[in-house]
Formats: structure tokens, sequence, C-alpha cells
């Protein structure tokens, strides 16, 4: 009977998150249910074992998930509990994925450490036609003018804050909210842009 009782919490604590430490992240993404439907995520922390999301929907405990995330690209696995606004999943991944996940997130780690979208690696320029439209995650839409921007973000003047960490569209850039500023938000692409596809769009 003791053993039993010893025995139970590995239950809820799958194999899949032994030996694996878990990187606070903040990752943008969508993921798919087994009924098909799609819904937009955040990755809150992550494993090459498992993560945990924020979810307009959260599943239930059991069901397969596939997610296509920033950065990191398609992961797969199932829902082991529910969170606050959302679930925690283990991921299904070979050994040479997991080696994978883990460069992906110790990059991802030390580019939050870093304050990496932040620097100023990337050019700044000014589109010659600076107005253009914020849509935030609720499908609210606002007229905003680009300060600024280079191939990894931009500054942008807003009569709205969204919160630091939210998932925001310019134009037709997904994107996050890195910081605010008097009179607006910075903004961070969820990928690295290409400069023809910029100019094609800002008109730079």
């Amino acid at each position: 009977m003791m053993e039993t009782t010893l025995h139970k919490p590995r239950v809820e604590q799958p194999p899949e998150h032994e030996g694996f430490q878990h990187v606070k992240v903040n990752v943008l993404g969508r993921f798919m249910l087994p009924d098909r439907r799609e819904f937009p995520c955040q990755v809150l922390n992550m494993s090459p074992g498992g993560l945990a999301m924020q979810a307009p929907v959260a599943g239930n405990v059991g069901d397969r998930v596939v997610a296509y995330l920033d950065h990191i690209g398609r992961v797969e696995g199932k829902i082991v509990r529910a969170i606050d606004s959302g679930f925690a999943m283990t991921l299904n991944a070979t050994p040479h994925k997991r080696d994978k996940l883990a460069s992906q997130l110790t990059w991802l780690a030390n580019r939050h450490v870093l304050n990496l979208p932040e620097d100023r690696r990337h050019e700044r320029v000014v589109p010659r036609n600076p107005f253009s439209r914020i849509t935030l995650d609720d499908g609210r839409e606002y007229k905003c003018k680009i300060i600024d921007m280079s191939l990894s973000g931009a500054a942008v003047s807003l009569d709205v804050r969204p919160a630091i960490g939210s998932a925001v569209t310019l134009g037709r850039m997904r994107a996050r909210v890195v910081r605010h500023f008097d009179g607006g938000i910075a903004i961070e692409f969820a990928t690295i842009q290409d400069s023809q596809a910029l100019s094609d769009q800002f008109n730079l």
C-alpha cells in the first residue's frame, strides 16, 4: 500500500520531464487540438521534454497537441495537466530533436538575459510612409506611426499600451511587445525579417 502511494506522483510528472531543466521563455505560436481547431498561444516555460503555455482553450488531459512555435518550429505531445489560463504538455521527440530543442532553448534564454531584441545589431530606418495599423491578439485594431524599424523589430507611436509580452501584428508582421516608452511601444518581430519584404510592405 505504501509503495502504491509513493508512486502516484510519478504519474503526474511524466518521465519526459525528468533530467531536463525548464527555461522561462516568451515564445508565441499556434497549436491544434485533436478536433483540428487552431488557437494562438504563448509558451511560458519549456524544456526538451515538456512545456507550459497560455492558451484561450485548455483542452483535455491526454489530448494530442501539435504546436508551431516561433524560433522553434513544430512540436507535438500530450496535455498532462491544466494550469492558470492554459495547460502543460509533454513533448514527443527523438534524442536528436531533444538535443536541437536544448540548443534552441539555450539561445532563447540567453537572448532574454542579454535583452537582444533591444540591441542595435540591425540598422534602424524610418519608413517613407510611417503610418500603419497594429492589431492586438483580441482583434482590436489601432492606427499607429512607425518611429523607426529594423529587421528584428520596431518602435511605434500608439495611443494604447498593450501589455509587455503580448502578441500584436504590425501590418502583416507578427510581433510581441518588449518595451513601453512615452507615447508608444517597442515590438520584436516573431522572426528576423527579410529586408526586401520589409521594404515592400512599409516603403523603406
